[in-house]
């Protein structure tokens, strides 16, 4: 079999929409008034209409945490020195973090993958090892990575979402663990939702009005240094190995008709990416939650997304989505657990 190439992974076909009459006529038919569970409802009908199915189904969702370091961290934009991500990956792989626990609650897998973590990994047990550079460069003096690396990044992940599906996997979840990564996602949505700098800055893992300021002045200068504004150079100038990973992996599971639930700002900013990258992407996403993190509304609505929960989290790891997966089988089962009306109607005489 021919190796994916980036024109290959671009090439997201547009969602089918041919059943939804169908499925709409399901939904209208069961037992329950017309439109009576919102929200519910219409996420049944793009279940179906990504499955191609008339009775969707998500028994086996995967939780993919991508994890990667940030060059931009060595000009004082993170409240916290990289060496946590090496910390937290152990955390993750030991079973031991919030996302380890909201997924056990869902029955969610969890793959932790090493997209560009700056240390050597190369001996935890259970990590999918993808990396494709120790961190990225620093982006307020030079491009994040190179041409090659972007694309490299962009293909590990698609094969890790293939893989997963391949494993029985039918819906994905997105998570990531980076210090430094929502810079880098500030500076994705800057130029690709696109909108003002200041409004796409936030506290990440938590800043002082010094560390704030530190963090506004460093991202206008890397900012200021490219005026790159086409989405695969973007993320050469700017992104993270684990971003471009999970813009990889959305445009893989869109590929395959998987649906993909998306996290908070930084997962949010894989997502615009992915979309920018190859628009039709967007059909197959479904976003679980609305950040804390300033920004992540206003990147929300440059794609049109409305989020399923909002609980003012912006921890990451892929907290929020885990947290909507029984959202999304709830919808599921209203189309094929659900009575008919009229079967309810006949046996009421």
């Amino acid at each position: 079999m021919a190796a994916l190439t980036l024109t290959d992974l671009f090439a997201v076909p547009d969602l089918d929409r041919s059943l939804q009459p169908a499925l709409q006529q399901a939904l209208d038919g069961k037992a329950k008034p017309p439109g009576a569970l919102g929200r519910i409802e219409e996420l049944a009908l793009t279940l179906g209409l990504i499955q191609r199915r008339l009775k969707p189904a998500v028994e086996r969702p995967v939780l993919l945490v991508f994890a990667g370091d940030h060059g931009l961290t060595r000009s004082g934009v993170a409240a916290f020195p990289s060496g946590v991500t090496v910390a937290m990956v152990d955390t993750l792989l030991a079973g031991k973090a919030s996302a380890n626990a909201f997924a056990r609650v869902v029955g969610a897998e969890v793959r932790v993958i090493d997209a560009g973590v700056a240390a050597d990994l190369s001996g935890r047990e259970g990590l999918v090892h993808a990396k494709i550079a120790p961190g990225t460069a620093d982006a307020s003096v030079e491009p994040a990575m190179t041409a090659a690396q972007a694309e490299a990044a962009l293909l590990a992940g698609a094969q890790v979402a293939e893989d997963a599906i391949a494993d029985g996997a039918d819906l994905l979840a997105l998570g990531e663990m980076g210090i430094g990564n929502s810079a880098s996602a500030a500076l994705l949505m800057h130029r690709l939702a696109p909108a003002p700098l200041d409004d796409c800055v936030g506290q990440g893992a938590g800043h002082s009005p010094e560390g704030m300021a530190r963090k506004r002045a460093v991202l206008a200068q890397a900012a200021a240094r490219s005026d790159a504004t086409a989405p695969f150079e973007v993320l050469t100038q700017f992104g993270g190995y684990e971003i471009a990973m999970m813009a990889g992996a959305v445009l893989a599971a869109a590929r395959a008709g998987a649906p993909v639930l998306i996290d908070g700002f930084i997962g949010t900013a894989a997502a615009l990416l992915a979309i920018r990258l190859a628009p039709a992407a967007r059909g197959y996403c479904l976003f679980a939650h609305a950040s804390a993190e300033a920004g992540h509304r206003l990147m929300l609505e440059a794609l049109n997304a409305r989020p399923l929960l909002g609980l003012d989290m912006r921890l990451g790891e892929g907290t929020g989505a885990l947290l909507a997966v029984p959202l999304v089988q709830a919808a599921c089962a209203l189309l094929s657990e659900v009575a008919e009306l009229s079967d309810v109607l006949e046996a009421a005489g």
